[in-house]
């Protein structure tokens, strides 16, 4: 106890120092939180999962996805044929549908794209929307049942509704962007809940269907040239990596699926051939940004501490003279730097996470379908962790020289 009483006093003997370098920490350990964050979850998102998986079915050789409609109840079925045949889950089927609000100029703001889909599908399917908290399963549920009903609804996320400037229950013509010629009339029947398909759009994946049939009439008999190519993606779930794997077989063995060819894959090995585009940016932010903060921190401490240290070095030796050991001297300087980082670090990460989650609703970086991301309860320790690490880092080289304080030196340039 007495020396923690010392190390905080001698804290207090320098307040402005010790403010300005527990301030560079509270600024620096934000930073990156947030990176490790993104990188947590990105990390998480790509990792294998023994239970409770995606698989995605997708075209094998061209990018994007295009494969005829008349796939998806066949492949939501796992291409199953016989009796015994392994069954997925649940199942949902992607199609895309992009439109702008002005069929002349076309804006991030009055752009969108929409996934056309099973309205039901978005609860049981839709990572995240599957395990919403009960309260908000219940008002989402009567939005989905709104697009159940409404074969020309429309649910957008709040982002996309205030970049649009609509609100719920405003009507809305999209022009097509990728299906030419196709434009749909929509009416905002809600919202997602707020998190991470706050830029996303969903339709019934009805009405673009019941568009394409009705093409012909208006264009002397000829089919839209999407209208064997709407169907983008199939998910499936399934409980275990040896039903994925008996699914896939049944898929890749099926005569059904050879014009075009089909590919089977988990969720996370198709998200991590969506963050191939960000590879760079991914890497500079785990192996160049964070370290580089963290360098930076461990300076910040180390020029604090070596001041701190050069102005008391009388004080160390009269220490010495009293009988401390230069060990125990060591020992009370390093303990001022962890305590400052331990302290500082631990607020900043509460503040953080307190800020981010609660006051900001996540943060918006969006990165390929990723639009928003939330501060993990483990980066609660991160802060601390930080703290300690880039203070022992930075403060061990000065706080190891007092041990070779001479008294004799000391006290001959007093005199």
């Amino acid at each position: 106890m007495h020396t923690i009483r010392l190390i905080v006093k001698n804290l207090r003997r320098n307040p402005i120092r010790s403010g300005l370098t527990a301030l560079g920490i509270m600024i620096l350990v934000p930073v990156v939180t947030l990176i490790w964050s993104i990188l947590s979850f990105l990390d998480a998102a790509t990792e294998e999962k023994a239970s409770n998986l995606k698989a995605i079915v997708s075209e094998r050789w061209t990018l994007p996805s295009q494969m005829p409609y008349s796939y998806a109840t066949s492949l939501s079925e796992g291409a199953s044929r016989e009796p015994d045949d392994l069954r997925p889950e649940d199942s949902m089927t992607w199609s895309f549908f992009g439109g702008s609000l002005d069929p002349k100029t076309r804006t991030f703001d009055n752009s969108l794209f929409a996934f056309a889909l099973q309205p039901q599908k978005l609860l049981t399917m839709m990572d995240e929307l599957d395990s919403l908290p009960a309260d908000q399963k219940e008002r989402f549920g009567k939005v989905v049942d709104k697009l159940a009903s409404n074969r020309q609804g429309l649910i957008l996320g709040e982002d996309r509704l205030a970049a649009i400037d609509r609100r719920v229950g405003d009507r809305i013509t999209l022009y097509g962007l990728n299906y030419k010629d196709i434009n749909l009339e929509f009416e905002i029947v809600g919202t997602f809940p707020v998190g991470r398909y706050d830029n996303s759009a969903a339709m019934n994946v009805e009405y673009l269907l019941a568009a394409l049939d009705a093409y012909p009439t208006s264009h002397s008999g000829k089919k839209h040239p999407l209208a064997d190519k709407c169907l983008n993606l199939v998910w499936l779930r399934v409980p275990d990596r040896s039903a994925y794997e008996t699914i896939g077989r049944q898929i890749a063995e099926s005569p059904l699926y050879t014009s075009p060819s089909v590919k089977v894959e988990t969720a996370s090995s198709g998200v991590s051939t969506f963050l191939q585009a960000y590879r760079d940016l991914i890497w500079g932010m785990r192996w160049l940004l964070a370290p580089a903060i963290l360098v930076t921190l461990a300076m910040v401490i180390s020029n604090a501490i070596r001041i701190s240290v050069r102005e008391r070095r009388t004080e160390m030796a009269v220490m010495k003279v009293l009988g401390y050991r230069p060990n125990q001297i060591l020992l009370l300087v390093l303990g001022e730097a962890l305590l400052l980082g331990a302290v500082s670090g631990a607020i900043s990460s509460i503040a953080t996470y307190v800020l981010v989650n609660n006051a900001m609703g996540g943060v918006k970086f969006p990165i390929a379908f990723f639009g928003v991301f939330f501060i993990p309860n483990d980066a609660l320790w991160w802060g601390l962790a930080i703290g300690l690490a880039t203070s022992f880092l930075g403060s061990i080289v000065p706080a190891w020289s007092t041990r070779s304080v001479r008294v004799v030196d000391v006290f001959s340039k007093v005199g």
